[in-house]
């Protein structure tokens, strides 16, 4: 079977680079898959995520310019539909044509076209609107949104990704789909509450061969992610760390990861005088170096599609400080210290409580949790379902 994955970027770091590696690996072991990739030519490094393990295809696709008047003329549909027209199935459908010109569609087309593709998956919801959008055209017809936001983040009235305003477009094009996958039932039941729309749930699978348990001794915090806004909630990580350090001088922080809010969190670092507390460590492909040395994992995200590194850091052991969120609670239940979204006060409260609580007692079960995340399971799944569409369509 030939499979292809379209994706905004492969060969950056990020967890959706990373997990869309990993699965794509695990299928090249029984079927051909090439990554088509928005990333630039001189950008690829397989040794980024093992990529060079496994017989993948990269193709890289850029899309052309738009025409001066043309574009005018798309933006000014796009902000009618945005703000003033009724939003029904006739005005999204003339929407996925002003927001992706024809030119950029009939690229896509031609590319998809010229292998015979037996399976293409979308990587993330904007591109899932594009394959849906150019379906009609497509020799192939078994294609699959992958859906890595969270329901609530993408449809926020304050959303950087949609927001109310693009919702019923969202949905609308995710029903052309042949399967619209999400990475929890939380967001699966919104979906079905607000739409009667059913997509199908496959969790994310650990993405690290996990390294040597942690031993509880390090007196160490450990946050990972990508710097981008607001979403990983660093600057809430920070303000919650001082807090936490008037009544603790023992414990610290790292912070693994790099993105456009890396001077904001180095500046409130210094606003705070933790120079001595707090690290920042650029991404790295050893990860694992970081889960071994740290004590606790905290996930101060103030929303989550799926949190891959509460998995990750469970698989070494740590017991987790994190947002309560569904995503969070779906892949830990009761086993997190939880604090209310958004409160640094409250996250400051939880830290003082995880550098007194059994470690051991939770190390155990950490593990014991993340053992139901194993990739062998999770590619079952995918495998399933790529059979499944190919039989649906």
């Amino acid at each position: 079977m030939k499979v292809c994955f379209v994706t905004e970027s492969i060969f950056s770091f990020g967890g959706v680079q990373r997990v869309t590696a990993v699965i794509a690996k695990e299928l090249a072991k029984t079927a051909e898959v090439t990554v088509m990739t928005f990333d630039q030519p001189e950008s690829k490094d397989t040794s980024l995520y093992e990529l060079c393990d496994a017989p993948i295809n990269y193709e890289f696709l850029k899309y052309p310019e738009v025409g001066a008047i043309k574009q005018k003329c798309c933006k000014a549909y796009s902000f009618l539909y945005r703000r003033v027209l009724p939003q029904n199935d006739i005005t999204s459908a003339l929407y996925s044509h002003s927001s992706f010109p024809s030119e950029r569609r009939q690229l896509l087309i031609n590319r998809l076209n010229a292998k015979d593709y037996e399976a293409i998956i979308a990587v993330h919801a904007p591109i899932a609107t594009r394959l849906a959008a150019i379906r009609s055209s497509l020799k192939c017809q078994d294609l699959i949104g992958w859906i890595h936001n969270s329901f609530e983040a993408m449809f926020a009235k304050e959303s950087w990704y949609a927001g109310k305003e693009l919702e019923r477009y969202f949905v609308y094009q995710f029903r052309r789909l042949t399967h619209t996958i999400v990475l929890c039932h939380c967001d699966a039941a919104s979906y079905r509450q607000r739409y009667g729309f059913s997509p199908e749930v496959i969790y994310n699978p650990l993405t690290v061969i996990p390294g040597k348990p942690s031993n509880g001794q390090s007196n160490k915090f450990l946050a990972v992610g990508r710097f981008s806004s607001r979403h990983k909630g660093f600057d809430l990580l920070i303000k919650a760390f001082a807090r936490f350090s008037e009544n603790n001088s023992d414990w610290t922080l790292d912070i693994v990861g790099e993105g456009p809010e890396a001077d904001l969190y180095q500046q409130l670092i210094a606003q705070y005088h933790l120079e001595k507390r707090i690290t920042i460590h650029p991404f790295t492909n050893n990860i694992q170096a970081y889960y071994s040395n740290a004590q606790v994992y905290v996930l101060s995200s103030r929303w989550e599609g799926f949190g891959l590194v509460l998995v990750e850091a469970m698989a070494h052991g740590l017991p987790i400080v994190s947002s309560d969120l569904p995503t969070s609670r779906e892949i830990m239940g009761d086993f997190g210290l939880y604090f209310h979204n958004g409160e640094t006060e409250a996250l400051a409260q939880r830290l003082t409580e995880a550098t007194t609580l059994d470690w051991q007692a939770k190390s155990t079960q950490a593990q014991q949790i993340a053992a139901h995340f194993n990739i062998e399971t999770i590619i079952n799944q995918w495998q399933q379902l790529i059979k499944k569409a190919s039989d649906k369509a």
